[in-house]
């Protein structure tokens, strides 16, 4: 592997047994307009790999096979398999795609079954170093028990084809009856400056050592208006999405990043601005936006 001509900020996060960088990468955007069909630019996808992963030394990369579908998964084994001994790739089940772009839930045991078998098939892996359960739906988490779709992991774990397993777009309910059945390395939800819901669960899982992973870290599909974001992005001269990444950072050591970006100039643009120092005063400002 190269020697990263930048430096990742954070440092690294162990999930069970595998060490991850704390700045990952998240393949979804590679997929074509609404994560549906193959890149415009296939060429400039796998360079966003190959710079991730090799040249910038990132060892944390989020997939699903959902994505495309089948698109993400296909690129990152055409750009980095066989792979590095210190890449992990953590994918998620429990959703997949209809023709009209949706994402119906498919959480029973032969769907995620399925699921699992199609992702070590499409990244030809013997096993998976983790996989979320994608709970809830489009709208966000829904309660609910997830006792028989996580079990169905568990089982799948137990054979050997999973070393680790987390949930997605779950209560704090589901997070701790997922707990209460098998051993959990990871949540991953939505959460950034304007949605803190989830403010008591991450303090609670980094004492456990569990890690926390925010989707739509500057918003959902559109992005986050704040003028206090704002205020503190132009007194540093940045981006707001590189002060929302470095805030994510430096609000809990468990917190991992997976930002997503199709430009390998873009995706070195997110590791700098990831990288800033936020003063107290920063802080302070930004923590009054979701309170």
């Amino acid at each position: 592997m190269s020697t990263p001509s930048l430096s990742l900020p954070g440092g690294t996060w162990t999930l069970g047994d595998l060490t991850v960088t704390r700045f990952g990468y998240g393949a979804m955007q590679l997929a074509g307009p609404w994560v549906m069909g193959p890149p415009a630019d296939r060429e400039g996808a796998l360079a966003v790999l190959r710079e991730a992963a090799v040249d910038l030394g990132i060892t944390h990369i989020d997939t699903s096979d959902a994505y495309g579908p089948r698109v993400t998964n296909e690129l990152i084994r055409e750009a980095l398999h066989p792979y590095p001994e210190s890449l992990h790739i953590v994918t998620k089940v429990g959703a997949t795609r209809d023709e009209q772009g949706g994402w119906p839930t498919a959480r029973r045991p032969e769907d995620l079954r399925r699921q699992v078998h199609d992702n070590l098939k499409s990244l030809r892996l013997d096993v998976l170093d983790l996989v979320n359960l994608r709970l809830g739906n489009a709208e966000g988490p829904q309660p609910g028990s997830l006792a028989g779709a996580f079990e169905t992991l568990v089982e799948l774990q137990q054979q050997g084809l999973i070393r680790h397993l987390g949930v997605s777009n779950a209560t704090e309910e589901q997070v701790t009856e997922a707990q209460s059945i098998a051993p959990i390395v990871c949540v991953q939800n939505m959460y950034n400056l304007a949605h803190r819901h989830d403010d008591k669960l991450i303090d609670r899982l980094a004492t456990e050592g569990v890690a926390y992973v925010p989707f739509f870290p500057l918003g959902g599909f559109t992005p986050l208006q704040s003028s206090a974001l704002s205020a503190v992005a132009a007194r540093l001269k940045a981006t707001p999405m590189s002060v929302a990444l470095a805030w994510l950072l430096q609000r809990s050591p468990n917190i991992l990043l997976i930002p997503g970006t199709s430009s390998t100039a873009h995706l070195r643009e997110n590791i700098v601005g990831a990288g800033l120092s936020l003063s107290h005063e920063d802080l302070t400002e930004l923590d009054n936006i979701g309170r």
